[in-house]
């Protein structure tokens, strides 16, 4: 088992990061990859999990040990796998999500995606009085937005990569029209409209 990577940021894409270690690229599978857009061509260190399924190996990646441990939480639940693990995750409101947990607020809950009511429920037996609060991440380093929006394009891309639907972002995309900012902003603003 890996414990974290300690590499060169060479690719971000919609769905992972890729980091080069000892001359070799692993795909690691993050909540938010914009969140790393300043760090391209940059040595980062991820903290890393390993899940070996019957059709393949993958690897998530975290930016700190404590993201890590709520992901291992997250998918100890039954129903909860790495792929609704990481949309929680991206939501960047642990607070909110530990508040809801030990509040028993279904209702939060069933806001993220593939997050059914007896997900929630089974959320709230399995890690009330489990999970703390994680310190707020240090902002990444603001990216310009091209004229295009590409920023939006590529946060759109990513929210689908987590689990949304074309027809839930299609609101958000319109309330994003002609405003400039960074992929990852947009991402975490969207999110914390849709779980609102």
């Amino acid at each position: 088992m890996y414990e974290y990577f300690k590499g060169i940021l060479s690719k971000i894409t919609a769905k992972y990061i890729v980091v080069e270690v000892g001359q070799i690229g692993y795909i690691l599978h993050v909540a938010n990859p914009y969140a790393y857009s300043g760090q391209v061509n940059q040595e980062i260190q991820v903290f890393v999990h390993q899940v070996v399924r019957e059709d393949a190996q993958l690897l998530y990646g975290f930016r700190t040990e404590d993201e890590k441990q709520l992901f291992l939480n997250l998918i100890s639940v039954s129903g909860i796998g790495p792929v609704s693990a990481l949309a929680i995750i991206a939501a960047d409101d642990n607070a909110g999500l530990v508040q809801a947990i030990e509040q028993k607020n279904i209702t939060y809950l069933t806001k993220f995606p593939k997050i059914g009511k007896k997900t929630a429920q089974q959320m709230v037996l399995d890690l009330e009085g489990k999970v703390v609060a994680i310190g707020a991440t240090p902002k990444q380093v603001a990216v310009a937005a091209t004229s295009d929006n590409q920023e939006l394009e590529e946060a759109m891309e990513a929210m689908v990569a987590l689990g949304y639907k074309a027809a839930e972002l299609k609101k958000i995309k319109k309330f994003f029209e002609g405003t400039n900012d960074t992929a990852e902003n947009y991402i975490k603003s969207a999110l914390k409209m849709l779980v609102k």
